[in-house]
């Protein structure tokens, strides 16, 4: 493998923005797919994650899809919908987008401990990385899937070994979380702009 797993999200993510700064639909949802392998490293401890992002994924992108001219600024997809009051629903792209937004805050922040904590296990970086992000907006139910979840993360060392490929992988997790982090807070400071960062799981 050339370069580490990350190398495909970094390489996207030069592109996600218009030149006029706007965060762009089909470019932002290739990047967070480009880390759906990085996710599958971790085997049954993140099946819960990659359902939720990969669903989330789709179901922007069938919307995108549906007009991508109308919907070429990420953003459009959920002002479509604020105006129809349309937005607080399950099956909506706002939703979507919320929950994508906040798995991915729960990812960078596992790759931020990685990269921080070395002699962390990583169960260890999985539930203080939850505790931070995903775990307030989860009910019970979820809380205690995830926790269990977290028990089966595989060995650090070994997983380290199969993202890294023949790259720099501490080099680059730290890009990525450098460079991704912002349009994460940007998609918050929108989703906040039209009261709707706060919704929770049912």
């Amino acid at each position: 493998m050339e370069g580490t797993v990350f190398a495909p999200a970094l390489e996207g993510m030069k592109s996600v923005r218009s030149p006029e700064g706007e965060m762009l639909t089909e470019p932002f949802l290739e990047v967070c797919k480009q880390i759906l392998p990085v996710i599958e490293k971790f085997g049954a401890a993140m099946t819960l994650v990659k359902s939720d992002v990969g669903g989330n994924i789709t179901r922007l992108e069938t919307k995108y899809l549906s007009n991508p001219s109308e919907f070429n600024l990420l953003y459009s997809l959920v002002r479509v919908e604020v105006e129809a009051k349309t937005a607080k629903a399950s099956s909506s792209c706002t939703n979507g987008l919320l929950w994508l937004t906040r798995a991915m805050d729960f990812l960078l922040e596992l790759f931020r401990n990685l990269l921080e904590h070395q002699d962390w296990t990583m169960s260890q970086a999985c539930s203080d990385s939850y505790a931070k992000t995903l775990k307030q907006w989860h009910g019970w139910f979820a809380s205690s899937s995830f926790s269990v979840a977290m028990k089966l993360a595989p060995d650090r060392k070994k997983f380290m070994d199969v993202i890294g490929g023949n790259g720099d992988i501490m080099g680059d997790i730290e890009k990525f979380c450098t460079n991704f982090s912002p349009l994460l807070q940007e998609n918050h400071k929108f989703l906040a702009s039209v009261g709707l960062d706060d919704m929770k799981a049912s």
